[in-house]
């Protein structure tokens, strides 16, 4: 026997078994009596036995049929609860997400409480890293990251710009006033990192600072709470310290910001990018980010 179960020909049985018809069976499928006429003689032929006894138009199952058909039901059931399952799993449930933790904790952190509002059936888990992410070796759905837009193999989006802006604490600004040309940013400790050089912000004020160095740092949150904390003047991403600039926790001494090279972009495989629950986050995101104020006085 041919060890390739003809699943069609068993979805016709369990119709007309279920119905004792087979114009019903045929009607309930969508196909024509005479496809489930040839269905069934296949697979009769296939097991060698008769499934159906018929007298005119009344259908009733052999001994064979009877033994059949649970395990059909069965089976055709469980392969429409794993379809099902599947397609939820499409809709909903988990969904894995890398992205910078600089940007959770300060710009996506403060707005999750309105996403799972309005999304309650997604799970979505975080992973924070900074690291290419491989989508094909781990269950990453998407990721988040800050760059040029250039991710080959990937489709993305640009989700948000950005732009760096000198931040310090209430009590450094008091003492050292705003900040309008060279000598007045070398009254400042400044705060250094990798991510956001002081270079372009010199040519602004019209020269090099020769003001005291403070500390150097490599992650661009630690500059912010190092700003708060009054330990420098530091050169931070508009949307981290949007936030902190409104409520007055941090001040911009001088009301310039510089467009940054770089903006956000969410990422995913082609295969990924359209599935519904990706694409709700997604679109979710888009509107949050519409809705960040970008800062007045670009440059």
């Amino acid at each position: 026997m041919n060890r390739q179960l003809p699943l069609n020909a068993l979805r016709t049985f369990e119709a007309v078994a279920s119905h004792l018809s087979f114009s019903a069976g045929a009607e309930a499928l969508n196909v024509t009596p005479a496809a489930v006429s040839s269905q069934i003689h296949s697979l009769e032929e296939l097991l060698g036995v008769s499934l159906f006894l018929r007298s005119g138009r009344k259908v009733t199952l052999t001994d064979a049929g009877k033994t059949l058909l649970p395990g059909v039901q069965s089976g055709m059931a469980q392969i429409s609860e794993a379809v099902q399952s599947l397609h939820a799993e499409r809709e909903h449930g988990v969904l894995n997400v890398s992205m910078l933790a600089s940007f959770l904790q300060k710009w996506l952190t403060p707005r999750l409480n309105e996403f799972y509002r309005l999304h309650s059936d997604i799970d979505l888990r975080i992973n924070a890293d900074m690291s290419p992410v491989n989508f094909q070796e781990t269950d990453f759905h998407a990721a988040i990251r800050f760059g040029r837009g250039s991710y080959p193999g990937l489709t993305s989006h640009k989700l948000l710009d950005d732009w760096t802006v000198p931040v310090c604490s209430v009590e450094l600004f008091e003492t050292h006033g705003p900040l309008d040309s060279i000598e007045q940013l070398d009254r400042y400790p400044l705060l250094h990192s990798q991510d956001e050089p002081w270079d372009n912000w010199f040519d602004v004020l019209g020269g090099k600072s020769e003001g005291k160095r403070g500390p150097v740092f490599n992650d661009s949150v630690s500059i912010v709470i190092a700003a708060q904390q009054g330990l420098g003047l530091g050169l931070a991403r508009w949307s981290l310290v949007a936030a902190e600039l409104e409520s007055g926790l941090l001040v911009q001494p001088i009301d310039i910001a510089l467009k940054s090279p770089f903006a956000y972009y969410f990422v995913s495989p082609a295969h990924y990018y359209k599935l519904p629950k990706v694409a709700r986050f997604r679109v979710w995101l888009e509107e949050c980010c519409r809705a960040f104020a970008e800062p007045t006085n670009t440059a």
